[in-house]
């Protein structure tokens, strides 16, 4: 709109000077040599102006005419560039739809056309890992991390084959070689973080784990449960060698994770060695109101050392009130008074369960106390039984499986922070052996050859006495077919005795 403004005064301007000029002629000689050439003011101005005009079209077409090479150059280059795109844009289709052998012919058309370009290397290397040529994959990711601006794709690249060939060495090389070019790159500081915790690590996964948080790779109440996790590994790993700095770490992790059950029993028994029996109880109850797990009533029962079987009978059955109605805090009681023989504490404090329906754990402590207080047989065998079939407790479940205790990295799949204080979903003992047990699929029976059929006895029945004064002629025999004889089984009979004249 501005420029179609300007246009319009810049006509305007000139029909202006071509009027004031129209109103005031004049003459202009011009003498040269024996020449003279007289013409109007007007004539001149239209003359300068057309002269100007045609000095501006030979001057364009001679640039043209100059720059002709160059113009073509470029016109071919667009069209190569073109094609380079297409083919390179078909091949990313064909990456995506899993067609290996357009990909590949996608790639060095497009490598032909557009050079060693990233986004050709990265196709190459695309189709490279969808055919299963390995080894051009890793040459083609190799060259893009040799490049400043394609570093991080490369490795990460050379991470992902590594990972393939499970050479978790090498992919650590690669993880913390992109850690180290980009802070921020979220699958490095990850996998750099996994490859720490699993060998052990524990202060360089923490370090790793804060340059996560600030790159915000990960949020921060993620952050700070797997940093309370990692310092309570730290704790346990430095609790005999050195006590003071593995009580520090305890703490530190308690108060990130008030529920996290090792955390307290950890820093409960190292308080406890310290002679601070007020921050060991403290720190024991916080998380007891969390979490109610055996290790927190185990760890609050010999929290005081020395204490006599009422005394800590007596603190069981204040940390049971804690949780009422949990079925820990009852079993916690029963334990106790089953290490002081106290069977009737143990009784009373098992009786709201053995009424209801038991865990299976419940069950046995019933056949413990069976066992140890009379050992009735019938009965121990009366609760353990009735275990097979109990509700199951919860325990410490990652990635599926249930373990005996806790740990800070699965032995499953390797992550921190995989263990959770559950019921699994699965059925009680009895049932998942016997009941969710496939019956195995009867063999196909044998095909049953028949016995062959018992030799027919003949028996020849004997005249009586008084008429067996001659032996009887035999008939003759009848013809009968050949098969039949050959058929007819023998006698195992011998012949009959031959009968005597009488004298």
């Amino acid at each position: 709109m501005i420029r179609v403004l300007f246009y319009v005064i810049l006509v305007f301007l000139l029909a202006i000077g071509f009027a004031w000029l129209a109103d005031r002629p004049g003459a202009i000689v011009l003498t040269w040599q024996d020449y003279e050439i007289r013409t109007s003011l007007m004539v001149a101005a239209v003359a300068l102006i057309a002269l100007i005009v045609v000095l501006a079209l030979l001057g364009e077409a001679v640039r043209s005419i100059v720059k002709a090479p160059d113009m073509l150059g470029r016109f071919l280059g667009t069209r190569r560039r073109e094609r380079g795109y297409r083919a390179l844009s078909t091949g990313l289709v064909a990456v995506g739809a899993g067609d290996a052998r357009t990909a590949r012919r996608a790639a060095d058309e497009s490598t032909a056309l557009l050079g060693e370009a990233p986004m050709t290397l990265l196709l190459t290397a695309q189709a490279a890992q969808l055919a299963g040529d390995a080894d051009r994959a890793r040459k083609t990711f190799e060259a893009l991390a040799a490049r400043d601006d394609t570093r991080v794709l490369g490795l990460h690249g050379l991470f992902v084959e590594a990972r393939r060939d499970n050479n978790h060495e090498a992919a650590r090389h690669f993880a913390e070689e992109a850690v180290r070019a980009v802070p921020a790159a979220g699958w490095a500081g990850t996998a750099l973080f996994e490859y720490q915790a699993r060998a052990g690590d524990w202060l360089g996964a923490l370090r790793t784990l804060a340059a996560n948080a600030d790159a915000k790779v990960l949020d921060k109440a993620r952050a700070k449960r797997l940093r309370a996790e990692l310092l309570t590994a730290r704790a346990m790993e430095l609790e005999a060698g050195d006590p003071t700095e593995a009580r520090a770490l305890a703490q530190e992790a308690h108060r990130l994770a008030p529920e996290l059950v090792p955390a307290a029993t950890v820093a409960a028994r190292l308080l406890t060695r310290a002679d601070e029996i007020r921050r060991a109880v403290k720190v024991l109850e916080t998380t007891w109101k969390a979490a109610a797990p055996p290790e927190i009533a185990d760890a609050y029962a010999v929290v005081r050392p020395g204490d006599s079987f009422r005394d800590r009978l007596k603190r069981m059955r204040r940390l049971a009130d804690m949780r009422t109605g949990d079925p820990e805090g009852a079993m916690a009681i029963a334990r106790v008074a089953i290490d002081g023989r106290d069977w009737s504490a143990a009784r009373a404090a098992l009786a709201p369960l053995a009424a209801g329906t038991p865990s299976e754990r419940a069950c046995l402590l019933m056949a413990e106390i069976e066992e140890r207080e009379g050992g009735d047989q019938g009965r121990v065998r009366h609760w353990l039984t009735r275990a097979l079939t109990a509700p199951r407790d919860p325990a410490w479940v990652a990635d599926g499986r249930v373990f005996p205790r806790w740990a800070p990295v699965s032995p499953v799949s390797g992550r921190v922070g995989a263990f959770d204080w559950k019921i699994i979903e699965q059925p009680p003992l009895r049932e998942a052996l016997e009941i969710d047990t496939p019956a195995p699929a009867p063999e196909p029976p044998l095909p049953r050859i028949p016995d062959p059929p018992p030799p027919a006895r003949k028996v020849e029945v004997l005249p009586p006495p008084a008429e067996r004064t001659e032996p009887a002629k035999p008939e003759p025999a009848r013809p009968e077919p050949a098969r039949a004889e050959a058929a007819k089984p023998e006698s195992p009979l011998p012949p009959p005795p031959k009968p005597m004249a009488p004298a």
